[in-house]
């Protein structure tokens, strides 16, 4: 199907999906964490322009409301607090050297191509726009979980893990045409306690151990006083 012929929202929701994997890849291949960091800011707000054009396409104005929280949220907030913490631990200026980062990268390609292979026989005659959103939406979740396996600072866990909440919201906004209310604020409220108690995990830790590098940490041992 040409996309010239498409609809003005099915052309933006296209777009934005593709910006949105987009920066799960950049993610994936990000050394520098305020780097990281202010790409999955960059992805909040793609995410909150796809809900906002959600709501104002299919007539449901309580979208806007979600595209509110996700603003202050997953654009503001939680990059602000993942970023105070990094300075806070002078680990800014940190290079992490990915091992293999060649293959990290052509194993996230692989795992797009995965996605769109799963999803086409299931949704064979669905809407082009449910196909390419589904399955960037799964793209989005492999590439967060990737993440969290190649890259050895905590915090890039927190940003995979939340690149995961990302890809399973833009799902949920473009295949069910917008969540019920309650569920909406349901899952706002749930990123907000799971950012306050990273960030008192962070705090703890960074206290104690001086370190955030999963690496150390897994060395750490018991020692008998």
């Amino acid at each position: 199907m040409d996309i010239v012929n498409l609809d003005f929202y099915t052309q933006a929701i296209l777009s934005l999906a593709g910006l949105i994997g987009l920066t799960s890849f950049l993610m994936l291949g990000q050394g520098r964490l305020l780097r990281l960091i202010f790409v999955f800011a960059v992805q909040g707000w793609l995410l909150c322009l796809a809900t906002s054009l959600a709501a104002h396409s299919l007539n449901n104005h309580h979208l806007y409301i979600s595209a509110i929280m996700t603003l202050i949220l997953k654009v503001f907030f939680i990059p602000w607090m993942l970023r105070r913490q990094v300075l806070k631990l002078n680990i800014h200026r940190d290079i992490e050297a990915l091992n293999n980062k060649t293959t990290v990268m052509l194993g996230g390609a692989g795992l797009v191509v995965f996605s769109y292979y799963v999803l086409h026989p299931v949704i064979h005659h669905a809407p082009i726009v449910m196909l390419n959103a589904l399955a960037v939406s799964l793209s989005v979740v492999l590439l967060g979980m990737l993440l969290m396996i190649t890259h050895r600072q905590a915090i890039a866990h927190v940003v995979g893990f939340m690149s995961i909440e990302n890809g399973l919201f833009f799902a949920a906004i473009v295949s069910t045409s917008g969540m019920p209310m309650v569920v909406e604020l349901g899952i706002a409220f749930d990123v907000l306690v799971a950012a306050v108690l990273f960030g008192i995990f962070f705090l703890h830790i960074s206290s104690s151990i001086d370190t955030l590098d999963v690496d150390q940490l897994n060395r750490l041992n018991e020692v008998d006083q």
